[in-house]
């Protein structure tokens, strides 16, 4: 007996790994060599492709595919139809392969808002928030809020998710900030 659940109309494939406590709910596909942490949520018609890692806590809305080259580290939250791609020059008669694809990393703590793009070979920081059909075209750095298209940054999140003030505080939780070297740390 596994310590997960699957939702009967879904398939996890042979050589999958999921992790304790995670639940795979209707219409889903897990192919194999996919890696699924712990108490990771998949909701209706997501599909994570060949050897995609996926971190513990992280949440992905319905119809969200997370194709090879993609790697979400732990909380990471997908919003419903948000976008990855792994291929910056596709075309269906002259297909590339694994070896020309482009990976992308989503750090720690990071949100992708609904309908949101991703291009590839990018890397999204830690606590970073991607603002609904948004469309990133670079690396965003740790606790950005992005929004457009393309994305640009107009402001700082929290951990907890609130946008951070001119002294680059939470009005919500208290949390303090500072500038560093990846985007913003937050301060002891």
């Amino acid at each position: 007996m596994s310590d997960y659940f699957v939702h009967g109309s879904s398939y996890v494939d042979e050589g999958a790994s999921i992790g304790s406590g995670s639940k795979i709910w209707h219409f889903c596909h897990i192919q194999p060599g996919a890696v699924i942490g712990r108490n990771c949520s998949l909701g209706q018609n997501v599909n994570i492709s060949n050897h995609v890692k996926i971190g513990d806590g992280c949440k992905i809305q319905n119809n969200v595919a997370v194709y090879e080259g993609v790697e979400l580290e732990d909380f990471v939250f997908c919003g419903p139809s948000c976008v990855f791609t792994n291929d910056l020059t596709p075309r269906a008669k002259y297909p590339k392969g694994r070896e020309k694809w482009l990976d992308t990393l989503v750090k720690t703590g990071a949100s992708i808002g609904a309908n949101a793009t991703i291009v590839c070979g990018n890397t999204i920081g830690r606590w970073a928030m991607v603002g609904a059909g948004a469309v990133v075209t670079g690396d965003v750095p740790d606790h950005a809020l992005m929004l457009g298209v393309p994305a640009r940054q107009r402001g700082w999140v929290c951990k907890c998710g609130e946008v951070l003030d001119h002294q680059l505080a939470c009005p919500a939780c208290g949390r303090r900030y500072q500038p560093c070297e990846t985007g913003l740390e937050e301060v002891s």
